[in-house]
């Protein structure tokens, strides 16, 4: 997980970087298209999250799609020392230019998390989207509070429904006296 999040940082910093290096004219500008087509791929790559072992993962929005792409390349993208090696090598020509930098420092990273990652045993899954069904607020509501706040304590509650007359009225414990 925390390796799919920096790489798709990593992603978009080189992605970013090779933009200004272009735009700018900057010397050496091809290692900065370069950069723009290796972060477009790596964001493509690296956008859909992965399954975890153990409790839940967020999907992100619209990754369905790009989880057929990437389930599509088979054991190229679901095996975590080829996608190590992969990024490392994209890592590479970014560095011969200042604005890319810092894109190539955070794919290193990235692909060092894969490795480790990777020798824990660790691979990609694909993330399938489970269908909640909301519960209606009749399933929901057992049964209504007969009482207005503040409500006594439940056992309380029993022993007034015993108290109760069959008439249906309560006696008052105060007597009531008329006087003027």
């Amino acid at each position: 997980m925390w390796a799919n999040e920096q790489a798709l940082a990593a992603g978009l910093i080189l992605l970013t970087g090779g933009i200004v290096a272009v735009a700018g004219q900057f010397k050496n500008w091809e290692f900065a298209a370069y950069a723009i087509a290796a972060g477009a791929l790596i964001c493509l790559l690296e956008y859909p999250r992965g399954k975890r072992k153990k409790g839940t993962t967020m999907e992100r929005c619209g990754q369905q799609c790009m989880t057929s792409v990437v389930k599509a390349f088979g054991p190229l993208t679901r095996n975590y020392y080829i996608r190590s090696i992969l990024l490392a090598g994209m890592a590479v020509p970014g560095g011969f230019l200042l604005a890319t930098v810092l894109g190539t420092v955070c794919l290193g990273i990235a692909s060092l998390i894969y490795l480790l990652a990777a020798i824990y045993g660790e691979e990609w899954r694909p993330l399938e989207a489970r269908r909640q069904e909301k519960p209606r607020a009749a399933e929901t509501i057992k049964r209504p509070p007969e009482n207005p706040p503040p409500r006594p304590p439940v056992d309380a509650r029993k022993k007034q429904a015993d108290e109760v007359p069959v008439g249906g009225g309560r006696d008052n414990p105060i007597t009531v006296t008329d006087e003027v």
